[in-house]
């Protein structure tokens, strides 16, 4: 379960600051790097802080 909530909240981030840096103002694509950063870093470290939040939340697995 906690996978899909970040997979969902990653891709739900990246369309939205896409959509807004489109539409309102380019700088919105830095939100869009840095999404992409956060998830490239968690792919090399193996942690991610959602993933904490998450747990502490106690949301099953």
């Amino acid at each position: 379960m906690k996978n899909r909530i970040i997979r969902a909240f990653a891709g739900s981030f990246i369309l939205i600051s896409l959509t807004l840096g489109y539409y309102i103002d380019s700088n919105w694509y830095w939100f869009t790097a840095f999404v992409g950063a956060n998830l490239l870093q968690s792919s090399i470290t193996k942690w991610c802080l959602l993933e904490t939040i998450l747990t502490k939340m106690r949301v099953e697995d």
